[in-house]
C-alpha cells in the first residue's frame, strides 16, 4: 500500500487477450490506456493488475483503490442461465475479478466499477443479467454498431454517491449489449437511461459504485476517478 503522504495507487484489472507488437504476436495482459491516463489525471498512480489465479489477496494489498474495467460478459453459468449466442466470456478473468472485488471489499478499499465491471460487482452479489438488449429491449442505442459508443443522458438519484460526483445527470458514452436485471444484494441502482436501464448502482456508506457507462472515454470529466481517489486518502 502506498504511505500516508503519496499519490494514492489504483490497481486496474486487465486482460488477457491475442495482441501482435513489433515483431510479436502473443498472449498480452493489456488494458486501453485511456484508464491509465484518467487515474493519472485524478491525482493517482496506475497499476495494472493482471487475471493471475490465487494473487487477489496480495494484490488487493498493494493498492489503495481498484477499478473494475470493462470487456467480455460475465460467463451466464454464474446467475444461472444458459449463455445467449451473442454472449462472449472470459472465465479465467471472471474468477480471478469476482474473488479481486471480494477481497477489497473486505479490506475496505474503495471499488469503482465501469461497464462489465458492475455487472461483476452484481453477478458476485447474487444478481442476474439480461444478456442481450437488442433482443430483449429492442434496440441497440447502448451499443450501436462494432467500436462505435451510445450517447446518452443518465438520471441520477438525489442523495446517491453518484449524484454528488456528477450532479443529477449526467451525459455518457455506452458500449453495452447486456445491462442488469435483478441486483446483487447490498447494490441500491441510483442511475438510469431513458429507457429505463439501470446505469449506476452503488452500496450506501462504502464506495462501492458501479457506472454502465464508459466514464474513461471521456478524458477531459475525470470526476468518478477523482472521487475514487479522495475515497482511498479517506481510508488511509
Amino acid at each position: 500500500m502506498a504511505s500516508s503522504d503519496s499519490e494514492p495507487v489504483v490497481g486496474l484489472t486487465s486482460y488477457l487477450e491475442p495482441a501482435k507488437f513489433g515483431v510479436w504476436e502473443t498472449e498480452a495482459a493489456l488494458l486501453h490506456r485511456v484508464y491509465v491516463d484518467c487515474v493519472v489525471a485524478a491525482g493517482g498512480i496506475p497499476v495494472l493488475l493482471p487475471p493471475v489465479s490465487g494473487a487477489h489477496d496480495r494484490l488487493v494489498s498493494t493498492v489503495d483503490a481498484l477499478v473494475l474495467t470493462g470487456g467480455a460478459d460475465v460467463e451466464p453459468g454464474r446467475y444461472g442461465q444458459e449463455p445467449h449466442p451473442a454472449t462472449y466470456t472470459r472465465p479465467d478473468r471472471d474468477a480471478f475479478e469476482f474473488a479481486l472485488f471480494a477481497a477489497a471489499r473486505e479490506a475496505g478499499k474503495p471499488v469503482l466499477g465501469v461497464c462489465r465491471g458492475l455487472q461483476v460487482m452484481s453477478v458476485a452479489l447474487g444478481g442476474t443479467l439480461t444478456q442481450h438488449l437488442p433482443e430483449a429491449m429492442e434496440t441497440t442505442d447502448h451499443q450501436p454498431a462494432p467500436a462505435t459508443f451510445g450517447r446518452g443522458t443518465v438520471t441520477l438519484a438525489e442523495g446517491s454517491r453518484a449524484a454528488a460526483v456528477l450532479g443529477p445527470e449526467t451525459k455518457t458514452l455506452c458500449y453495452h449489449h447486456q445491462a442488469i436485471d435483478r441486483l446483487g444484494t447490498g447494490l441500491e441502482p441510483v442511475g438510469w437511461a431513458a429507457d429505463g436501464t439501470v446505469e449506476a448502482a452503488e452500496i450506501p456508506g462504502e464506495f462501492t459504485l458501479g457506472v454502465q457507462w464508459h466514464p474513461e472515454q471521456d478524458t477531459d470529466d475525470v470526476r468518478l476517478f477523482q472521487a475514487l481517489v479522495e475515497a482511498s486518502k479517506e481510508n488511509r
